[in-house]
């Protein structure tokens, strides 16, 4: 595949989709363009997965370089992130070049880096509090300046990046708890669940999500709040938590990330015209 082409990325991921499709949908092998992560529980079943990988890849003609491949590690770097059977974490490599940059003199600067912390906003408590003020810089009609709060929240968030909780792999067999809130213009949520780590329940975070709330939907806030409750809520059991004790939800939805499409909760437009 040469370099350089827009749609490249897409084709080469869909082809690799096709070839892999099997064991796709077996869900133990995992694709992101030329990337494969092979999962498995016991050693025998490791080694019995990667002859079905490799036997694919030769079948069509593929190479891999053996440099670039760890086999049979209980942990690994993949896509910025350190990922175990038990949990997600940022990769530190990935980060220490941030930590060592100067602070950003223009709004491209500060988009760059807003673009790279966003990359690893589910693992920030708060990034959306952090970030804030500088999403705000980024406006068009605002003018660049790094006035005390701007550096505050800068050194904030690059620090950060540095002590960010380990985030649990959700167990789909598992019950999730999820917490969220609704604050004027503001949603707020965060995805928990109990796992047994070390013989022991422990209730880990899977991820944080905020987001502004539409002008569509400001317009019915409350009858809005309640009806997307109920509708949507599918088996779950609903129950109200005061704010002091609820602040995880609760602080996200109060600083939440602008909805663009960066935005993991983002809501595109068509949903948007269906909803008025």
């Amino acid at each position: 595949m040469p370099f350089g082409i827009k749609n490249a990325p897409s084709h080469y991921q869909r082809m690799m989709n096709e070839i892999f499709a099997e064991e796709l949908s077996e869900g133990w092998l995992i694709i992101y363009i030329d990337d494969i992560i092979v999962c498995s529980k016991t050693w025998e079943e490791h080694i019995y997965r990667l002859s079905r990988a490799f036997t694919k890849i030769q079948s069509v003609n593929m190479k891999i370089l053996l440099k670039k491949c760890p086999f049979g590690f209980e942990e690994l770097k993949a896509l910025g992130h350190v990922v175990s059977g038990l949990s997600l974490g940022i990769d530190k490599n990935k980060v220490a070049a941030v930590l060592l940059k100067p602070m950003p003199q223009n709004k491209k600067e500060i988009k760059s880096f807003l673009g790279f912390s966003g990359y690893y906003r589910q693992d920030i408590k708060d990034f959306a509090s952090i970030a804030r003020t500088l999403y705000k810089l980024c406006d068009k009609d605002t003018v660049f300046v790094m006035i005390v709060d701007r550096v505050k929240a800068f050194e904030s968030l690059r620090g950060a990046l540095t002590t960010a909780s380990l985030l649990l792999i959700p167990d789909f067999k598992l019950p999730f708890e999820l917490y969220i809130d609704a604050s004027g213009d503001w949603l707020g949520a965060a995805l928990h669940q109990v796992q047994i780590i070390n013989d022991k329940p422990v209730e880990g975070l899977i991820c944080f999500i905020s987001r502004q709330i539409k002008q569509t939907e400001a317009r019915h806030m409350l009858r809005w709040q309640q009806i997307t409750i109920e509708e949507y809520r599918g088996n779950m059991t609903i129950v109200h938590k005061d704010g002091n004790v609820h602040k995880n939800a609760d602080g996200l939805s109060r600083w939440p990330l602008p909805n663009d499409i960066d935005n993991p909760a983002y809501v595109p437009d068509e949903l948007e015209h269906r909803s008025q």
